[in-house]
């Protein structure tokens, strides 16, 4: 009853709350739309959105419950806290030190606090900014410090080795950004909190950004929500809606420790390409990924794939990115290249906006579509292309016929079953088909080639074949545990 209830609040709330900047009622358009079944997929209870095109912002809108409980809904004003996002904060307030003369991100992190543990020393500014110092974790697998610990916790990690030499690997790590606070407060004579309010908030008019964490109360602060919880000592996700506590002293703040709005993270981003807050001149260098000893970079993931001063990065041939995440509750997508910023703040860890916003952007640079074959790799594109136009029926037709005119011509299976597997979440399923039965007859010795096909007839209810591929899946891989449990269901 209760579930039910929220839910049809929820969506009589998605559907009369998005405002534009003169805040006049308009119609909903296709990003809202497109948000709103977002929301509903993914059970966000709220979220802000900020697109800033041009240096001017071209769209706000706001959906949703700020309070699932006392149905609040969501408005311009309502803050968030951001999480992590505020390292990006961090990462400018370094830079203002070093456009002062004042930091070299060359310099080992000794020379700016020597009573550091003479292990620790040698790591630069630029490896903490990065996550490649090697440094302890003052919160290991993500561990909140319990109030009042913060003191006992950092003698205690002092007395611990690194992790790895530093620039070795990337490894997110809170302990990089406490000394980055101590820095800042050494450095400029302030605390950290009252440099960043001072040179980017104030200067910016974020009247309503600031820091605290869930023990504080901010006035229209947007509640924090999460389907997982501890079961049998395990993170599970669990239908049922629970609130979430964030708790980060002072000394940690650095890391994750500002609420904001979408409309004031956006005036941010304007005043920051605009270089009022920074030369111009600085931006490259604080959005350039770190390179580890062995020449590459790491980041989160296959797309947040390296991590700059504070800013984690998207390097890719078309529309590269600076992205800032937080939470697993919000994300900033920067296009530089583009001259587009997306904000999209929400209530709900694990709503990750950051495997949305792209399509968000897409909206506004057409090139960026999923249906365009954006994303894939450049042959693929090409090939998703014609396509397109021909019908997915003709792709063995052309794959042939490229691979004749070069015979160096090669698609690598992993990448076609992306491909496919992309056509089955744009509910394409005719045309994944398609690209399975392709990839199939160029690995016909892959198990795996076989199981995506099996498992895309099963959904288009062709049981015989799917049968037929299942069972020539676990021939050719008799411990495919999938093609095992599928064939024990269809037959």
């Amino acid at each position: 009853m209760k579930t039910s209830f929220w839910l049809a609040g929820f969506a009589l709330c998605l559907s009369t709350t998005s405002i534009q900047p003169a805040q006049a009622a308009t119609p909903a358009d296709s990003v809202d739309l497109f948000l709103t079944a977002k929301m509903r997929q993914l059970r966000i209870p709220g979220l802000q959105l900020a697109v800033v095109r041009h240096g001017q912002v071209v769209k706000l809108a706001q959906y949703g419950l700020a309070s699932v409980q006392d149905s609040v809904p969501v408005t311009r004003r309502t803050l968030f806290a951001i999480n992590s996002i505020t390292k990006a904060f961090v990462g400018v307030a370094v830079m203002q030190l070093v456009e002062a003369g004042k930091l070299d991100l060359a310099a080992p992190v000794g020379r700016y606090l020597p009573g550091l543990p003479v292990a620790w020393q040698p790591a630069t500014i630029r490896q903490l900014l990065s996550h490649t110092s090697g440094l302890p974790d003052i919160m290991p697998d993500g561990e909140l410090l319990p109030e009042g610990t913060e003191a006992a916790a950092w003698a205690a990690l002092q007395l611990k080795p690194l992790d790895f030499p530093p620039g070795q690997r990337f490894s997110y790590n809170q302990t990089n950004y406490l000394l980055l606070g101590k820095i800042i407060d050494q450095l400029s004579g302030q605390p950290f909190a009252q440099v960043i309010e001072d040179r980017q908030l104030q200067p910016v008019g974020m009247l309503r950004t600031t820091f605290g964490d869930a023990r504080d109360v901010f006035p229209q602060s947007a509640r924090s929500y999460t389907f997982t919880r501890m079961v049998d000592g395990e993170v599970r996700r669990t239908p049922q809606l629970y609130n979430l506590f964030d708790f980060f002293p002072p000394v940690l703040r650095t890391a994750a420790g500002l609420n904001s709005t979408a409309e004031e993270m956006a005036r941010w981003l304007i005043a920051l390409q605009a270089g009022r807050l920074l030369k111009p001149a600085s931006l490259p260098v604080l959005w350039a990924p770190a390179q580890l000893n062995d020449g590459t970079q790491r980041g989160f993931s296959p797309l947040l794939n390296g991590y700059a001063l504070g800013w984690p990065t998207i390097t890719r041939p078309e529309h590269p990115a600076v992205a800032p995440v937080g939470g697993g509750k919000s994300a900033v997508f920067v296009y530089p290249n583009d001259d587009l910023a997306v904000v999209v703040l929400t209530n709900l860890n694990g709503a990750n906006p950051d495997r949305f916003i792209d399509e968000i952007a897409s909206y506004y640079l057409p090139d960026m579509r999923v249906a365009d074959g954006f994303g894939l790799p450049a042959n693929l594109r090409a090939l998703h292309r014609q396509l397109r136009q021909r019908g997915f029926s003709h792709a063995l037709e052309l794959v042939r016929k490229e691979q004749k005119q070069n015979p160096a011509y090669r698609l690598p299976e992993a990448e076609v079953n992306s491909w496919g597997y992309l056509l089955v979440k744009q509910h394409q399923l005719r045309d994944a088909l398609e690209i399975f039965k392709l990839n199939v007859t160029l690995n016909p010795q892959s198990a795996n080639t076989y199981d995506s096909l099996a498992e895309t007839y099963q959904e288009l209810g062709n049981e015989d074949l799917a049968i037929r591929n299942y069972r020539q899946a676990l021939k050719l891989d008799p411990t495919s545990r999938n093609a095992a449990e599928q064939l024990k269901r269809l037959q």
